[in-house]
């Protein structure tokens, strides 16, 4: 069983600040089971966004974690990242939307591999 969505958000946000990292939440979704974005922003204005990956990246012995994978493979303009973002809302309203501001553009996720 996974944990509620705003449990691991406020976890999430924990740990960035434990490291120095900004976040917050831009959107707040369904409180049980929403689905997470994560948006990593630089000084340059770049960023990156985190999506959740597919059932089939999970860990058949660990299917509790969430885990990521990036939108795109390199930072993309703030405003498209926003814009993508627009169209996952419209999509899943329950949706949460995490940011944080980090220069080396560190995000603390489990990625898919």
């Amino acid at each position: 069983m996974r944990l509620k969505s705003a449990i691991w958000v406020s976890a999430y946000l924990r740990r960035c600040q434990t490291e120095g990292v900004f976040g917050a939440v831009s959107r707040r979704g369904a409180e049980e089971a929403g689905a997470v974005f994560v948006k990593v922003v630089t000084l340059d204005r770049q960023a990156m966004l985190y999506v959740p990956a597919p059932q089939t990246a999970y860990d058949d012995e660990r299917p509790f974690e969430r885990v990521f994978v990036p939108a795109s493979p390199t930072p993309q303009p703030e405003a498209d990242v926003d814009a993508r973002l627009a169209k996952e809302i419209r999509f899943d309203p329950d949706a949460w939307i995490v940011e944080t501001e980090d220069r080396a553009g560190r995000h603390f996720l489990d990625l898919a591999k």
